[in-house]
């Protein structure tokens, strides 16, 4: 059975850092097309960071230069470094294939942004 579980997310102060872990099972992320997404409430899930298999990266336009994605092939863990954190990007974050393979949606971490 193929599923992601999420971790790391907490409350932090607008300019403060977080770092999310995707634990994945069932499939070796180092195989797929794997990004990190996030949900604001009343808002839909936008993708905000991927890596491809070849290691290549990229980045929502808002994100850019601020957070970083990264995986441990060894762990199976996908990895989301966000640094200079916004209050609007209080969200659920959520790791999952961008292509590839159609995989169900995990719990996510909850980020909260705020002083």
């Amino acid at each position: 059975q193929v599923q992601f579980v999420e971790s790391g997310g907490g409350l932090v102060q607008p300019g403060g850092s977080l770092r999310l872990s995707c634990a994945a099972s069932g499939i070796p992320v180092s195989f797929y097309h794997m990004g990190w997404y996030r949900q604001a409430p009343g808002a839909q899930r936008e993708l905000v960071a991927g890596i491809t298999s070849g290691g290549s990266t990229n980045y929502a336009t808002s994100v850019q230069g601020r957070f970083t994605i990264s995986r441990d092939n060894t762990k199976n863990t996908l990895y989301l470094q966000m640094n200079s954190l916004k209050s609007e990007e209080t969200a659920v974050y959520y790791c999952n294939a961008v292509s590839g393979i159609v995989v169900d949606w995990g719990q996510g971490t909850l980020v909260t942004v705020s002083s």
